[in-house]
Parts: structure tokens; sequence; C-alpha cells
């Protein structure tokens, strides 16, 4: 299976020991692009200058994760629109709200949220978006500006099935992690993961964060890597009755289509 990993935040700490190794696994895994997420100002340069050292198979998004939402400047912006204007940058994010732990003001978030969602309509570039325990607040911003916005996904979905069909019906992408691996948390997504059109279908691992638990042979580490794309694909085509295979090549061109990528030459 060739597969394209959406969302990776290869440039934390954790990586900084063995990232090329990191990277190696997931080429042996059958991933052959991945997208670094950039969730702040330093991170999200840190995503380019990775992304600049494996050209054609990784690229980068840059913005500033709602936690971080109170860090946000005018200087802040205008790095973000600088670095929207390098070719390996693929996509405006991550950004959104997050009210689960209220990291930083609501209002404050919110401001934030809808500056980042400007530049994505001022570079024409899609959106990487990320939304926990905030949807009303969310959505609402996230529809008053749709009709002005390239494509869109709500990465990391996690929400209910009401929650997924509107944004279906703004017509979003969605990405699914290793959450509907956990069966503490995740279950219930399996019952309208199928609800999904498989051309709005997006797959990731969040890595370092969310490895899937139902992992086999346990693995004896806390941290997830791309290379275990393929067990959440495997566990994402079970809950929606059709084949691993067929997944992971919808997925792959969806992810092509979405953020622009070239497509690798065997």
């Amino acid at each position: 299976m060739d597969l394209i990993d959406i969302g990776c935040n290869l440039t934390h700490d954790s990586f900084n020991e063995d990232r090329h190794q990191v990277i190696e696994r997931a080429r042996d895994a059958g991933l052959v692009q991945m997208v670094v997420t950039g969730a702040s100002e330093k991170g999200s340069r840190a995503a380019l200058e990775l992304a600049r050292n494996y050209p054609g198979e990784l690229f980068a998004t840059a913005g500033v994760h709602p936690h971080l939402a109170s860090e946000f400047t005018d200087g802040t912006e205008r790095t973000l629109r600088e670095l929207s204007s390098h070719e390996e940058v693929v996509a405006v994010g991550e950004t959104g709200l997050d009210y689960f732990r209220d990291i930083s003001p609501r209002d404050v978030q919110r401001k934030v949220f809808q500056t980042q969602l400007q530049i994505g309509i001022d570079t024409a570039l899609p959106l990487f978006l990320h939304m926990r325990d905030a949807h009303k607040d969310f959505h609402a911003i996230l529809k008053a500006h749709r009709s002005q916005l390239e494509q869109v996904v709500v990465h990391c979905f996690t929400g209910n099935r009401e929650q997924l069909h509107d944004y279906i019906e703004l017509d979003c992408y969605i990405g699914i992690t290793g959450w509907i691996c956990d069966e503490r948390r995740g279950t219930h997504m399996k019952e309208f993961l199928h609800d999904i059109p498989i051309d709005r279908l997006l797959v990731e691992t969040d890595a370092p964060y969310l490895k899937p638990r139902n992992l086999r042979p346990r693995v004896k580490t806390h941290r997830n890597e791309p290379r275990w794309l393929p067990w959440i694909v495997g566990t994402l085509a079970a809950a929606r009755g059709e084949q691993p295979d067929y997944v992971a090549a919808q997925t792959t061109e969806n992810a092509r289509t979405f953020f622009g990528l070239p497509t690798i030459q065997p």
C-alpha cells in the first residue's frame, strides 16, 4: 500500500535522536509522503526546514495551535504569511479551537482562528483545522468563511455523528487518526465512519501522539510513529466494511488532491 500521512509532528523533540530512522521506518511501511504539522511559529519554521531536507517526500503546514493562541502577535502573522509563500508549505494550520483545556482564553482562540482563516483566504492554501470540545463556535466561524476558503480538513476528528455531518455539509475533508484504535474513547466513531464520503476521507497518525492502542504485537513505547499508519487504515477499513487496499488507494489520491502533492514515480 502506498500511503500518505497528512498530519505528523516530526519536529517534536521526541524524534530528535532518531528522526531520520523514523522516516526510514515509515518508508519501509509503505508511506510515500508525509505532511509535517506546524503548530507554532517556531514549529512551522522547523517543519519547513525539515521538508526541505526531504524534497518531494515531506511537506509542511504553517500555523499556530489554539493552545498557543495567546502567543500570537502581528509578527506571528507576518511569519506565517511568509512561510506560506514557500512551495513546501502546502496548508495553513494547525489552527482552530480547543475548549477541552482552555490553555488560551476562548475569545483569543476565536480571534486567532479567524486571522489564520484569512491567511488561507489570501494565500488560497488549504486549511488544516483542529477542533476539540468547541463545535458550536468552530462550526459557526468556519461556516461564515467557508465560501472564501479552498479545501478544508478537520484533522483528527473525534466528534459525534451530528458534528461529522455538519462538516461534510460544508464540503470538508475528515482526518482520521489512531483515536479509532482506542477502545476507551474511540469506539463510538466506528458506528458512523462509513458516513464519510470516500472522496473526503484522509488518514494521519498525529505522531508522536495517539499511538494505536490495538497494535499487535505490542510495542514498548508511548511514542507514535508514521510507520503505524497502515494499522489505522486497517482499523478504519474494517469499520467501514471496505478492503484496506481500497481505503489506502483512495486516501492517498485524496491527500494528493487536497494538498496538490506530486505523484511519486516508482
